[in-house]
């Protein structure tokens, strides 16, 4: 057994004050030196989590703390679930998980989101560590808001957050250096959509700044190759797509490579350094954008019985999940997909009847 100590308060006073004394703490697992109980505990997976909190206090402030999922992570122990924020058919958020590795692979509701979060339009999602964030907003009968809120995932639970340095919706959100982008969107007032905030989790303080190269109406977003690309509606007479690439090394928004953009139509995702999208302008076709040849390239065509467009794409590995209304959800495995425009080999999750929007979709790993 370990020892603790405990202070107690020493009735008498005196010049002591206090006096301490030694119990001994019960191990993890009886008969195991906490080292090695580590390690068989690092290796429950992570769908029995909640259920290990309920063996013991010190079973509990494990998974509640860092040291598990540090073990976790330096030993290729740590699992990767799919989180999709939707919007039902009564227009509130909602958020379901996806465990890619379970053998029973169905999407399970989150309870209890920020009840002040369930009507707002154009929220931001994103993750940052094991933490993810829903920020901004904003309703009809209701300004946009700078209110962030922060779920734990080794806790289970959501605390309100510092908010936003400048109240947006619509927005794109992504993370850079360990660090969170709200960028453009709409606010209360003009400067808004030329604007971004960014979260440090070490000052827990958000930085406004401020460019004219970012316009509204943002429609998708991406990080690749240590820099974050968004793209913007149409312009209405060109008819050409509007996307700027931010620089880190500058602070600031330029125009991005017009034959990259010119492919970007749909919802992108990167897998091992290469963007890929789901074009969905007549069906729905997984295409390839190959840096060296400078030119996009087909991988193929996912079924028009398992798809339903419009859909959002995350990435656990090499597969590709194309996550659509009502979370359908395909599975592709892009280090098996050949080039071409035939039908691709891919899973899928059995179907759902709901006909939830899919507003956005986060990967969390523990």
């Amino acid at each position: 057994m370990q020892e603790v100590s405990i202070e107690i308060e020493n009735p008498e006073g005196g010049s002591e004050g206090t006096s301490r004394m030694r119990q001994p703490q019960e191990p993890l697992i009886r008969g195991l030196p906490d080292d090695i109980a580590l390690l068989c505990l690092a290796r429950v997976p992570r769908e029995y989590h909640t259920v290990l909190k309920f063996v013991s206090r010190r079973w509990r402030d494990l998974v509640h703390g860092e040291g598990l999922h540090a073990h976790r992570k330096k030993h290729n122990l740590d699992e990767t679930w799919i989180y999709a924020l939707c919007r039902d058919k009564f227009e509130q958020v909602c958020c379901y998980v996806l465990d890619p590795n379970s053998s029973r692979r169905s999407w399970k509701q989150m309870r209890e989101l920020p009840s002040r979060s369930l009507l707002r339009k154009g929220v931001g999602f994103e993750v940052l560590g094991k933490r993810l964030y829903l920020m901004g907003g904003c309703r009809w009968s209701e300004d946009a808001t700078g209110e962030t809120y922060c779920y734990d995932a080794l806790k289970n639970s959501w605390t309100e957050a510092n908010p936003l340095s400048t109240a947006r919706c619509y927005f794109a959100c992504e993370v850079l250096g360990q660090k969170i982008y709200a960028i453009g969107g709409l606010g209360l007032n003009s400067s808004v959509p030329h604007s971004w905030d960014t979260y440090d989790p070490c000052t827990n303080n958000w930085t406004s700044h401020s460019d004219g190269n970012i316009v509204p109406e943002i429609e998708d977003s991406f990080v690749l190759g240590e820099k974050i690309y968004i793209r913007c509606g149409r312009s209405a007479v060109t008819s050409q797509v509007y996307a700027v690439v931010y620089e880190p090394s500058s602070g600031t928004w330029q125009h991005a490579d017009a034959d990259m953009v010119s492919g970007w139509q749909g919802p992108a995702v990167v897998v091992d350094d290469t963007l890929y999208v789901l074009d969905e302008s007549s069906g729905t076709r997984l295409m390839m954008w190959e840096k060296d040849l400078r030119e996009w390239v087909a991988i193929g065509r996912l079924s028009p019985l398992l798809t339903r467009p419009p859909c959002k794409l995350v990435a656990v590995g090499k597969s590709i999940y194309v996550i659509g209304k009502g979370r359908s959800t395909v599975v592709v495995d892009v280090s098996n997909a050949g080039n071409g425009g035939g039908m691709m080999v891919s899973s899928s999750i059995p179907k759902l009847t709901s006909n939830d929007e899919i507003i956005n979709c986060k990967c969390l790993s523990i």
